[in-house]
């Protein structure tokens, strides 16, 4: 099996492991109005996994499937801004009885990792997504920066969901990410 072969299979294994353990469930807010919710989110910080701990310019898109399920692509530049953009295209499911908060998102058939939004603001121009692991974590906006104040904020807020600020990157975004 070639090593490109096996990368599908290496992110997946990222994601999912430690299933095992005694995690506390991430808390979801109450509602995510699901279509609005589409579109492009820049990665403003992470914790990231391994094929986005080197991420320039990276971008979450989503686009509402027929099927109901959220297609979404990830594109990002590895190392540089000059770097050739990469790009990852899983395939989210909400679960139902979530309020649209919980996701199943699928990298490879019939694995599904855990994406909670655990923080939305109400114009959907920043959110955060989590995981119940405390292993990885997505801050995002709809543009390619945010204050110094809304970052600290939301900084305060990563830390009291439990995860360690010390595993944090941010990304580094030049608003070119096309």
């Amino acid at each position: 099996m070639s090593i490109r072969a096996l990368v599908p299979l290496l992110v997946v294994g990222m994601m999912l492991g430690g299933c095992s353990g005694n995690t506390r469930p991430i808390p979801p807010v109450a509602h995510v109005d699901v279509p609005r919710f589409m579109g492009d989110w820049y990665v403003i910080a992470h914790i990231p996994s391994r094929p986005e701990r080197e991420a320039f310019d990276a971008v979450e898109s989503y686009a509402l499937r027929p099927d109901g399920r959220i297609q979404t692509t990830f594109r990002y530049r590895k190392g540089s801004f000059q770097a050739p953009i990469k790009t990852m295209h899983p395939v989210g499911t909400v679960k139902e009885g979530t309020g649209g908060a919980i996701w199943g998102m699928q990298f490879i058939w019939p694995i599904q990792a855990e994406y909670v939004i655990v923080d939305l603001d109400p114009d959907y121009k920043q959110t955060i997504v989590g995981r119940s692991k405390r292993d990885y974590m997505w801050l995002m906006a709809r543009t390619p920066t945010i204050s110094d104040a809304d970052y600290q904020a939301a900084m305060t807020r990563i830390a009291a969901l439990g995860y360690d600020l010390s595993q944090v990157r941010r990304v580094p975004q030049s608003g070119n990410a096309e």
